[in-house]
């Protein structure tokens, strides 16, 4: 069962961790629930740049793409959801990140707590069954209240927002990481996409809070549309572009030192926050996993658990894996999820600042997936010193015509191999790495497996590289 847009397809698990429901283009379910209302105040903020005639025309296509037919997409929640108190976080990146580090946080308030991620559904660290289906996310959750649990942080995707999922769970704090491309594919537009995502903050009650990116120049088309009655905190780290914030900072961190160990930072709090410690420490290495944890810390503040609480707990959280996982010593691998051209840039910008040799990147881009960010990516990867291009999930698409499309991002870059093969190719930059290099293997994070035409491949990149270093003694 697939969900059909602009001639790709999606298989179901690509649909959001909620699992929307969806069926190809001539079947009942393929609705859109983002209120138009919504996608027009975001697209004609945008517009004052693009032009906002054309981008109601480019709507005006989505939503004959994204044919609606009367009902709601979900049921009504049930009604002890009301007794959850739930943050849901949305953006490109860090989603899982932050969810995690708020699901250790609200664990200072009471336990257990409901974690909603893309890596699976959890009663703290106690794994529940689930598959992708929205009963599957209402039984777990049900599951998780007769359990005791009475607070949840959940990852809500583009995907499932643009669905309806923002009326489908009663959201209490929202919070935004970040937006750079991604998904176009199944959006067709940059204004789609963050229109969906404003579904979160569209449909807050009063009294809720909208947590954002003070740096991020989505967020301030975002604060347009929180819902009347709700509030609106902001975070960011004073390093992140653009230069200057684009809504005044309630939380701030500065002084930022990043090392093998973890990363640290002094906050910098707004007088509302004044109870808050100097200094934060997170076990998850560089400014994107600080980012995570800001966010993640003024949403748990506002949940009602105390600064020094928070702060706390979140210097224990471990790395969600496949998250700048770090393997081995001499040379190291760091397996990591970025798939898109931000994230890729942000990932080799942390571990370029910590290698004392060359910098060696593996990667490759989805198939069947949005085409106009391959480019990008190469360019993303241009810092590397060492670049091997290889397979991702290439789905029904050729592997190496991917490859050429990411090279050609890559410009002149000096030393660009191609081995699509993905473990050979892992293998073989771990081998011929100097004892002081470091190989960054981006883009499937902790996946299981790759998909190709002929079927599905198991593949674990952190276990391919563990064994590459081991036969190094590294």
């Amino acid at each position: 069962m697939v969900f059909v847009i602009g001639g790709t397809t999606h298989p179901p698990h690509a649909w959001a961790s909620l699992g929307v429901p969806h069926r190809s283009a001539s079947g009942a379910e393929s609705r859109r629930g983002a209120s138009k209302d919504v996608f027009m105040k975001v697209s004609n903020h945008a517009g004052k740049r693009r032009g906002a005639r054309a981008i109601l025309e480019q709507l005006e296509r989505l939503d004959r793409v994204f044919a609606c037919y009367p009902g709601p997409m979900f049921p009504p929640p049930p009604r002890w959801s009301r007794h959850i108190t739930t943050a849901s976080v949305t953006g490109t990146n860090g989603k899982t990140t932050t969810t995690t580090f708020l699901a250790a946080a609200l664990g200072r308030l009471a336990r257990p707590v409901l974690r909603v991620t893309t890596l699976g559904v959890f009663l703290d660290d106690t794994p529940l069954p689930f598959s992708a289906s929205h009963d599957a996310f209402l039984e777990c959750m049900r599951r998780g209240f007769e359990a005791g649990a009475r607070h949840a942080a959940v990852e809500a995707t583009s995907e499932a927002l643009a669905f309806g999922f923002a009326k489908a769970w009663p959201i209490s704090v929202a919070v935004f990481t970040n937006l750079s491309r991604d998904h176009l594919d199944a959006h067709g537009s940059v204004e789609h996409y963050l229109a969906s995502k404003a579904q979160l903050f569209v449909h807050l009650p009063a009294g809720g809070v909208a947590v954002l990116n003070a740096w991020d120049p989505a967020s301030a088309l975002l604060a347009e549309v929180v819902a009347s009655g709700a509030r609106t905190v902001t975070y960011g780290i004073t390093s992140r572009a653009p230069g200057r914030p684009v809504l005044r900072p309630d939380l701030t961190a500065e002084g930022i030192s990043v090392g093998w160990e973890g990363t640290r930072a002094r906050l910098v709090p707004s007088p509302q926050y004044r109870t808050m410690p100097a200094e934060i420490r997170i076990r998850a290495i560089g400014e994107p996993f600080l980012e995570n944890a800001l966010a993640a810390l003024a949403a748990a503040i506002e949940m009602g658990v105390p600064p020094a609480d928070a702060v706390e707990a979140l210097s224990r959280v471990p790395t969600p894996p496949g998250r700048f996982q770090v393997l081995g010593e001499g040379p190291r691998a760091v397996v990591d999820y970025a798939h898109s051209p931000d994230a890729l840039a942000r990932t080799l910008a942390t571990a370029r600042g910590l290698t004392e040799g060359r910098l060696v990147v593996v990667f490759g881009a989805g198939g069947d997936r949005d085409r106009g960010k391959r480019a990008a990516m190469g360019e993303a990867a241009r810092g590397a010193d060492r670049v091997v291009l290889t397979t991702d999930n290439p789905r029904s698409e050729d592997p190496a015509a991917i490859a050429e499309e990411i090279r050609i991002g890559l410009g002149d870059h000096p030393d660009v191999r191609r081995v699509l093969d993905r473990a050979e190719a892992i293998e073989g930059a771990i081998a011929e790495a100097g004892p002081r290099d470091v190989v960054v293997l981006a883009g499937r994070g902790p996946e299981t497996e790759q998909v190709f035409a002929s079927g599905r491949r198991p593949l674990v990149d952190a276990a391919v590289a563990a064994e590459a270093l081991a036969r190094r003694g590294a």
